[in-house]
């Protein structure tokens, strides 16, 4: 014990002496934390407060017309403006402004939509009521005009198209019920009330986030970011730690440690007990600035309340992969080069399979099964179901598991390899 607690010593006496190294240990995550929530949260905050630029030319000024404007505006999902520079629209000014970026969608809404509707249905339900079976007659479609910048996601694209169609299916169907009450009113003897109430919308959809528990949840951009970044800070901790360990071959320091009693094993434990700490500590940081730095950038807070056993436990058995992946990157690896350049792209292997930057369900099906390999994407799928599933400690254990099983055996690898060069050498 005395043995262990020394060398662990030696080993945190390596890490505070470079400072700089330190610093860009803790420094550099809080930072990406930050800023990616910052990013995201923008992102996020402009698409629920009018955020998307859009110019309309209502031409209509009709019921339909308006029905679609007002529908617009009152979803609170895009800025609209209806001049530009002061200046009455055309349809080749909106072009323009739109390919140029200035605006995101341009619609046109042409002049008597609202009457064109008006004037079918009316033609439609008078050949209906004189019993006429001649088919009726084809007419021109009315065409709404939308414009969009390229930049434009298609899935907003989308979300606007569907709306339009709504809207205006909407209008016709309000429309087509009033000839219809007018129609009958004019060939019956007692009047029947206008049809359009029966028209009350008796199918409404509702949207919810679930969680566990019965419980109901709005995920945001910390509860995704903070967990993700600090697992990445955490993996990241490959570099040095390898370094740390090619360091002592190369200067001698590891052959003059196996001299004193005690074994290989002993070193390495030494070594997962200092960094351990290091990986906490870490946690603890982006954590708490989480929780009390974000709300003082106007960033959403992470509510980490009655949660916090159980995402220690799954930092610590995090923490515990990743160091086991340091120790073996150290032990195989046979300069700072190398360990510097594989223990690099591998962390950023690691992170894009496991959900990092892109979420696994929107990975094409071979990468959603290599995902699930991905010590990463244990520790995030862990700190999402507590932070945003709202799971105890015993429904995310399994991924707790998982880690300390990678660890141990990333750990039986390193000592095996060493032994298996000593004996070559």
């Amino acid at each position: 014990m005395r043995i262990f607690l020394r060398l662990a010593y030696k080993d945190y006496l390596v890490i505070v002496r470079d400072r700089g190294g330190l610093a860009m240990l803790f420094l550099m995550p809080l930072a990406l934390v930050l800023i990616m929530t910052s990013l995201q949260d923008t992102t996020f905050r402009a698409l629920n407060e009018s955020g998307i630029r859009m110019i309309i030319l209502n031409g209509d000024k009709d019921s339909l017309g308006m029905a679609i404007e007002n529908e617009i505006i009152r979803s609170d999902f895009f800025a609209v403006h209806h001049e530009i520079d002061n200046k009455p629209l055309t349809e080749q000014s909106i072009r323009e402004a739109v390919a140029a970026g200035e605006f995101q969608i341009g619609m046109i809404i042409p002049p008597g939509a609202t009457d064109h509707i008006r004037n079918q249905v009316k033609s439609s339900v008078a050949l209906l009521f004189s019993g006429d079976s001649t088919e009726l007659p084809r007419v021109d479609s009315l065409i709404i005009r939308m414009y969009v910048d390229p930049a434009t996601k298609n899935s907003m694209r989308s979300s606007l198209q569907g709306s339009i169609r709504e809207f205006a299916a909407r209008v016709e169907s309000q429309i087509i019920l009033n000839e219809l009450t007018r129609e009958i009113n004019n060939n019956l003897m007692i009047p029947v009330a206008n049809l359009n109430r029966m028209n009350r919308g008796t199918v409404i959809y509702k949207e919810e986030y679930v969680a566990r528990g019965n419980k109901s949840v709005i995920p945001n951009s910390a509860q995704h970011n903070v967990p993700a970044w600090t697992l990445f800070a955490m993996f990241f901790i490959v570099i040095p730690f390898a370094s740390a360990m090619i360091k002592e071959k190369e200067d001698g320091s590891l052959s003059r440690l196996l001299t004193m009693p005690g074994s290989y094993t002993t070193i390495m434990f030494s070594k997962i007990l200092v960094y351990l700490v290091v990986c906490y500590l870490q946690f603890v940081s982006i954590m708490l600035m989480g929780v009390y730095l974000f709300p003082l950038f106007g960033l959403t807070a992470l509510v980490i309340t009655g949660k916090v056993t159980s995402l220690t436990v799954i930092a610590f058995t995090a923490a515990l992969a990743a160091i086991g992946y340091g120790i073996a990157v150290g032990t195989i690896a046979r300069t700072h080069q190398q360990a510097a350049i594989f223990g690099s792209i591998s962390v950023m292997i690691l992170a894009a399979v496991g959900g990092i930057w892109v979420p696994v369900f929107m990975m094409p099906p071979v990468f959603r099964v290599i995902s699930s390999a991905s010590p990463m994407n244990w520790g995030l799928n862990g700190f999402y179901d507590i932070l945003v599933r709202n799971a105890g400690l015993t429904d995310v254990m399994h991924y707790g598991f998982q880690m300390i099983l990678f660890s141990l055996l990333c750990v039986i690898i390193a000592i095996y390899y060493h032994k298996l060069r000593k004996e070559v050498a």
